[in-house]
């Protein structure tokens, strides 16, 4: 099962024209956001044998986005196929590389397997607090869907003081920290999480 883009080319511009202008239609309507699906076969010329195309009409403000992928899924719902299917590997490969970059999961430096083993594991570990931050004590505010690069430098990359004590460590923030608010919606959201683990 496969479902990968394709290239524009003139052919396939002019077997999802009707598609495109039925599009154009709607949206010079609506004035608003407008998505349009359809398939088709298409062989190219490298091809042994025609294949299904499944064209995306877009329209927005910012203009027409026409996209096409080849897959060999049998399904009567063209846009089920792109948005489930194909658009989900392309949120796999965006959550490699928050992974890899954004996390610095490539650095294995250490002479030994076993080191750079345990590096990857906590690189691993952060990767999914990092999720669990953004999925949950940040969902509702402007880095709901922001990068971990992003997280990080915005939210939690912070100069403070930090105190210990006998019994406890505080932290002292800047009182003119942009995010003063932010993180204390996290802090509230944090106690209620952690009172319902606690009582379940």
């Amino acid at each position: 099962m496969y479902a990968i883009g394709q290239t524009k080319n003139s052919v396939l511009q002019r077997l999802a024209q009707e598609r495109l202008l039925e599009a154009r239609q709607l949206y010079n309507t609506t004035h608003r956001k407008v998505r349009l699906f359809d398939s088709f076969e298409y062989q190219a010329d490298s091809w042994d044998k025609p294949r299904q195309v499944i064209v995306k009409a877009e329209i927005t403000q910012k203009g027409e986005n026409l996209r096409f992928i080849v897959t060999n899924i049998q399904d009567e719902w063209p846009q089920q196929t792109y948005d489930i299917i194909y658009c989900a590997r392309g949120n796999m490969e965006n959550n490699i590389k928050d992974h890899k970059l954004f996390l610095k999961s490539d650095r294995t430096s250490c002479n030994k397997f076993e080191a750079n083993q345990f590096r990857l594991f906590l690189h691993s570990v952060a990767y999914i607090l990092m999720h669990a931050l953004r999925d949950n004590l940040l969902k509702g505010t402007e880095f709901s869907k922001a990068t971990f690069a992003t997280i990080r430098l915005r939210v939690l990359k912070i100069g403070a003081l930090v105190r210990e004590l006998k019994t406890k460590i505080k932290i002292h923030l800047p009182s003119s920290y942009p995010l003063k608010p932010l993180l204390e919606r996290i802090g509230d959201i944090f106690k209620i999480l952690r009172l319902s683990v606690n009582t379940a």
